[in-house]
């Protein structure tokens, strides 16, 4: 066994020392956030016996603030706009960590270089141009939005 410490990951170490800084400040909204990021990062090292990087992160970080969109949906649609208003104060909390995201513009032109790429010539390419984008762009840009740009670029 090596006496080296694992390497972690600047965006794990920054989830970190955010969450100290809200424990110092009481801020009960952000840390509650924070600690709810923190739970999904360790149950998925866990599962996994893996040390999360960087990317690992950030999709950790989508995932949680789709599920927050999905949410916000539900409420809204229930006529519940407190239980909204607390799922978009998390999701605030929760964008911070994700990196600066390409516009539509840059999505679809990233899109047509992929599937021009591939050679992609329908719809039933949108598996493997799915598979190669996602790589791509994973934490980048909306994966809804670069779902509709692969659609829309394989139809006839």
């Amino acid at each position: 066994m090596s006496d080296t410490p694992p390497i972690v990951s600047p965006l794990k170490a920054r989830i970190s020392e955010d969450m100290k800084t809200a424990m110092r400040a009481k801020d009960s909204e952000r840390l509650g956030a924070i600690r709810l990021l923190q739970a999904a990062l360790k149950q998925k090292e866990v599962d996994e016996r893996i040390e999360l990087d960087d990317v690992a992160v950030v999709a950790i970080v989508d995932k949680l603030i789709k599920q927050r969109k999905d949410s916000i949906a539900a409420f809204e649609q229930a006529n519940r706009q407190d239980l909204a208003d607390k799922e978009k104060s998390e999701m605030a909390v929760l964008q911070v960590y994700l990196p600066e995201r390409m516009s539509a513009d840059e999505v679809t032109a990233a899109v047509q270089a992929i599937v021009t790429e591939l050679g992609a010539a329908g719809p039933g390419d949108m598996g493997k141009v799915m598979g190669a984008v996602k790589t791509k762009l994973a934490g980048k840009a909306d994966m809804g939005q670069v779902s509709a740009a692969v659609k829309a670029a394989l139809s006839p």
